[in-house]
């Protein structure tokens, strides 16, 4: 059992599944600083200073924070884009890096007998 874990762990498509969710937290943390201090402020001011995250609806003793499931939502579609951006931009590197390499046309049984003669007159030719 400890052997097929340790092979299961240290494939490679886990590790690199490891890293690419410690780098998605990292990105998801900057993307969400954007839209936090940079894009909602930036919106709020379009709207006349209107902060999502104040807006609510209170009813009897009950506050409803409805400006925070705006603010949530607005996130996720901030983010979801940036990575949606992120994960195009890479998949055009990675189309730019693959080399195409053409296959040699099949070799004509006329072509090989001409090779057999070329190659037996420099024999000839040689001696």
């Amino acid at each position: 059992m400890w052997k097929d874990f340790k092979e299961f762990a240290f494939k490679g498509n886990v590790l690199d599944l490891a890293v690419a969710v410690v780098i998605g937290a990292a990105f998801g943390k900057i993307v969400s600083s954007l839209v936090e201090n940079i894009i909602t402020p930036l919106v709020g001011l379009l709207l006349n200073g209107v902060k999502f995250t104040s807006l609510s609806f209170k009813y009897k003793e009950t506050e409803i924070l409805y400006g925070n499931f705006i603010q949530s939502v607005f996130d996720f579609l901030i983010i979801s884009f940036s990575i949606f951006l992120f994960v195009r931009l890479l998949s055009k590197f990675k189309r730019k890096k693959e080399v195409i390499v053409e296959e040699a046309p099949p070799i004509d049984s006329k072509e090989v007998l001409l090779e057999e003669i070329r190659d037996l007159l420099k024999k000839q030719n040689n001696a």
